[in-house]
C-alpha cells in the first residue's frame, strides 16, 4: 500500500466524523479534494521536483489524527511560553491544529480584524471567507488535496480595508501528547484593500522521542495596496516532519515580504507560489536554513509574473553541516501579459563539512522580451584566506568559522522587518552555529 492510500482509506472509514467535527464551508471543498486524489500517489524522488525529498516516504509513519477533536492535556499557560525578547506580538497557538488564544487576545484586536480559529470564523463570517477559502490552493498537487481533505480547522486573520496592524500576529505551532501525531492545518489570511499586517509563525516540537507531522497549507490574498510581513520560523526536532505550502495573489500596488527560517529540523519541505496578479507589485522572498546531523530542509519557490510593471527578489541561503542535505529549486515566470518586469533570484549556499550535500535547481521561464531577469546558484565551502585571516589575529578556528558563517547569513537576516525579530535571530543563529539548541527565549515547546 502506498502512503497516500492509507489516507484515503482513513477519509472514507471516517468521513462522517470528519465533517461532523469541521465548519460546512471545508466540508463544501472535501469531494472536488478526493476526486483530485484518485490514481496518484505522493511525490517521491522519481517524482520531478522532488528528487530530493520523498513525502511518500515522509507520510507512510502511522501518526495519530485527532478526528474527534480531543482536548489538549496540558495547560498552555504554564507548559508552553515561546517568548521573543524585545518582540510584542499578538499571541495565538495551535496545538495540533487546534486554535488556542492567549488571554483577552479578541479585546486587544482592533475593530474589524479577524484573528481566530477557522472553524469559528467559518460559522461567524462566511461571506468573508466563503469567497477565499480553497480559491488559491492548487488541488493538482497531491499534499494540497490531501490537506483539504483531512484539515479539520487552522487560523484566519483578516485585517481589513484601510486597517494598519502596528503589532505583529503571532501562531505557535506546537504538538501535544507523548506518542506520533499529525497535524493537518488550514490558514488563510487576508489583508484587504490598502490595509497592512505583519505574521509570524513558530514551529515547534516538545521532544525528540517520537514523530510528529506537520501538513499545512496557507492561503494569502493581498488585495490592492496591501502590504504584508510574514515571517515562518521552524525549530523542531530530528525526529519530526513538515510539509507546508504556501499560496499567495498579489493584487495591483501591493507588497509582500517574506522570510522562511530553518533552525533546527528533521526533514522539511516547504512550497511557496505567488501570483503576481496586478501592475506595480513589489515581492521580496528571503530564506535561510541551517542544518546539522542527517537533518534535511528543501525549499522550494515559485514566482508568476502574470501582470506587467512588478518586481521581484528571491534569496536562499543554506549553511550545511555533518551529514545535512539541503534542496532548493525556484522558479521565475514571466506570461507575456507581463512586459516590464524586474525578477532576480539568488541561492548561495555554504557546506561547512566534506559529507555535506547541497542541491540546486534554479529556473526562468520568460515569455516577454521587454523585461530584466537574472537567476544564480553557488555552492562552496568557507573562506580559507578569511579563516587563516582570522586566526593570524588570534581568533581560535572555532570562533572564526562560526563568525564567518553569521556573517554569510546577515543580509537574509537583516530582511526580517518585525520589529526586534532580526536582532533576536542573530542571537539564535550565533547558538546554533555554536552548536547549542536555538530556543526562542524560553520556550519549552522544543
Amino acid at each position: 500500500m502506498n502512503a497516500l492510500r492509507q489516507y484515503t482509506d482513513l477519509y472514507n472509514a471516517h468521513c462522517k466524523d470528519i465533517d461532523a467535527h469541521a465548519p460546512a464551508l471545508l466540508n463544501e471543498l472535501r469531494p472536488r479534494a478526493f476526486e483530485a486524489l484518485q490514481g496518484k500517489e505522493l511525490p517521491d524522488t522519481h517524482t520531478e521536483g522532488y528528487e530530493r525529498t520523498s513525502l511518500d516516504e515522509m507520510m507512510t509513519p502511522d501518526r495519530g489524527l485527532n478526528i474527534m477533536r480531543l482536548g489538549h492535556s496540558f495547560d498552555l499557560s504554564t507548559a508552553i511560553r515561546c517568548e521573543l525578547p524585545n518582540v510584542s506580538t499578538l499571541q495565538a497557538y495551535l496545538v495540533g491544529d487546534t486554535f488556542v488564544p492567549t488571554e483577552g487576545l479578541d479585546r486587544r484586536l482592533p475593530e474589524g480584524v479577524i484573528f481566530t480559529s477557522l472553524a469559528r470564523a467559518c460559522e461567524q463570517w462566511p461571506d468573508i471567507i466563503k469567497p477565499r477559502l480553497g480559491t488559491l490552493a492548487d488541488l493538482n498537487d497531491v499534499p494540497t488535496a490531501l490537506n483539504t481533505l483531512l484539515c479539520q480547522d487552522g487560523a484566519v486573520v483578516r485585517i481589513p480595508a484601510g486597517t494598519h496592524l502596528e503589532k505583529p500576529l503571532q501562531i505557535v505551532n506546537v504538538f501535544d501528547g507523548a506518542e506520533p501525531q499529525m497535524a493537518v492545518r488550514r490558514l488563510l489570511v487576508i489583508v484587504e484593500k490598502d490595509a497592512s499586517a505583519m505574521i509570524l509563525t513558530c514551529d515547534h516540537s516538545k521532544s525528540d522521542t517520537h514523530s510528529c507531522l506537520s501538513l499545512q497549507v496557507t492561503e494569502a490574498w493581498l488585495d490592492e495596496g496591501a502590504s504584508l510581513d510574514i515571517c515562518d520560523m521552524e525549530e523542531t526536532a530530528a525526529s519530526n516532519a513538515r510539509c507546508s505550502r504556501l499560496y499567495v495573489s498579489q493584487q495591483t500596488g501591493s507588497q509582500l515580504r517574506a522570510n522562511i527560517v530553518t533552525l533546527s529540523c528533521g526533514t522539511t519541505r516547504n512550497d511557496m507560489r505567488t501570483d503576481i496578479n496586478g501592475e506595480h507589485c513589489r515581492t521580496e522572498i528571503n530564506g535561510m536554513a541551517i542544518c546539522t546531523d542527517r537533518r534535511h530542509a528543501d525549499n522550494c519557490s515559485v514566482v508568476r509574473h502574470l501582470q506587467p510593471r512588478s518586481h521581484s527578489r528571491q534569496l536562499f541561503k543554506y549553511v550545511l553541516d555533518d551529514y545535512a542535505q539541503g534542496a532548493f529549486e525556484g522558479s521565475i515566470l514571466v506570461a507575456p501579459t507581463a512586459p516590464y518586469t524586474e525578477a532576480y533570484q539568488s541561492n548561495r549556499n555554504v557546506l561547512a563539512s566534506s559529507t555535506a550535500r547541497m542541491h540546486t535547481r534554479p529556473q526562468l521561464e520568460i515569455y516577454n522580451d521587454e523585461v530584466s531577469c537574472s537567476h544564480g546558484a553557488a555552492t562552496g565551502q568557507l573562506d580559507e584566506q578569511a579563516l587563516f585571516y582570522m586566526r593570524t589575529r588570534g581568533i581560535p578556528e572555532r570562533e572564526a568559522r562560526m563568525m564567518l558563517m553569521q556573517a554569510f547569513m546577515s543580509d537574509v537576516i537583516d530582511s526580517v522587518s518585525i520589529p526586534g525579530l532580526a536582532d533576536r535571530l542573530r542571537h539564535l543563529t550565533e547558538m546554533r552555529f555554536r552548536g547549542d539548541t536555538a530556543v526562542c527565549g524560553d520556550c519549552p515547546a522544543k
